[in-house]
């Protein structure tokens, strides 16, 4: 099975309010953009679904969902721009920035795509060169 469908799988099986929550969530990804890859991550035995990811370049995006929220996970989240502040949690860290969604919560769909956005543009941004250094 490929991951979109295990994915799709996981969210009919929930079949709650983190599905629905879920599902948005996903929808807006991939309108933010198309080609954005879905996989599934870290199975192991308390998970053996594992986790949605959603990728471009490198990770863009985890969707875990736990009893009483989904969590966005960012790993590259510090570096980016969240001028809406939709980050919420994980603040603290050097490189991780998260998004706790909570029953009944909304997401700012444009904020949220930017946001994508701006993660597949820093997963593919050019690597710099290193510079020679002079004097070899």
């Amino acid at each position: 099975m490929e991951a979109s469908q295990e994915i799709t799988a996981q969210l009919a099986a929930m079949d709650d309010w983190r599905s629905e929550t879920l599902s948005r969530v996903r929808a807006l990804i991939l309108e933010a953009d198309p080609e954005v890859v879905e996989e599934v991550n870290w199975r192991k035995p308390s998970n053996p679904a594992g986790v949605p990811c959603w990728s471009q370049g490198g990770l863009i995006c985890t969707g875990e969902t736990y009893k009483d929220k989904v969590k966005l996970t960012f790993p590259k989240g510090a570096q980016l721009e969240d001028k809406a502040g939709i980050f919420n949690a994980s603040l603290e860290g050097n490189a991780r920035r998260a998004i706790d969604l909570f029953e009944g919560d909304t997401l700012n769909a444009r904020s949220f795509k930017a946001l994508i956005k701006a993660a597949i543009a820093l997963n593919t941004k050019p690597k710099a060169k290193a510079k020679p250094k002079k004097g070899k």
